[in-house]
Parts: structure tokens; sequence; C-alpha cells
């Protein structure tokens, strides 16, 4: 079993990973760090820019993220996955056999959050697997 982060170094996310490192620890779980790296649309040369531009910035914020989290005793790994970051984190769910799945969530109204596709909302709502929600820092 395993627990999956989704990382991107946003200030929610960094809250994220901290309660993520200290339950991997407690739990004696690898932590897997995933960056959704999807773009919507077809395979168009502009398309392909945005991807690899998402890309360079996952790889950054993945290293940083499982630096941070082997600095403070936990066994960490990566996934940048070329899906958008709800799917990124249901597929490495159930690839690394997740027992939960850890996300940073910021105060965004419901209403904000279902129209604009927040991520937490999203899987709380598509996970088959328990969510932890950490909210950002105020």
């Amino acid at each position: 079993m395993s627990i999956v982060l989704g990382y991107d170094s946003s200030p929610a996310a960094n809250a994220a990973l901290e309660v993520a490192i200290d339950l991997a620890k407690r739990l004696d779980e690898k932590l897997v760090l995933v960056y959704g790296a999807g773009v919507p649309g077809g395979v168009s040369e502009e398309m392909s820019s945005h991807r690899a531009a998402l890309e360079e910035i996952g790889h950054r914020a993945l290293d940083e993220g499982v630096a941070r989290a082997r600095e403070a005793g936990a066994e960490a790994t990566v996934e940048l996955l070329p899906r958008k970051p709800v799917k990124a984190l249901l597929e490495a769910a159930e690839n690394h056999d997740a027992g939960f799945i850890v996300v940073g969530a910021t105060s965004e109204s419901p209403m904000r959050a279902a129209m604009l596709g927040a991520v937490p909302h999203k899987l709380l709502r598509r996970s088959t697997r328990p969510v932890l929600c950490v909210p950002a820092p105020s």
C-alpha cells in the first residue's frame, strides 16, 4: 500500500506534503508524489509546447517535493503523468494501491469549486478511495 499525494509546489500542496510526510512515516508507507501534466485539446504544435512547459514545471515541483520528503525520512517516489490532475491521481492511486489520496485545498466556495473544477472537489466525487483534503495556510 502507499499514500498518493497531488503535488504542484503551491502553498496548499506544501501543506498537504507536510501532512502526507507525517502520515507516511507514522504508517510506514511509501509516499507517491503525483503531478498531472495533461492539457485539453488535440495534438497541435501549440498543445505540444504547452505540454512540454507543464512537464518542466511538474519535474521541478516533484524534485522539490521528493527531496523534502526524503530529507524528513519518508520513502518517496514520483509520478509525472500526461493526464489532467484528477485522472493522474486516480490512476496513480490504482497503480500504487493507495490507502488514500492527499491533496491541498484552497478556501474556494463549493459553487466556485464546482464551476471551475477544483481537484479536491472532483476527487471527492470520483474516487473510490478515501481522500484527505488539507487546508492551505491562511
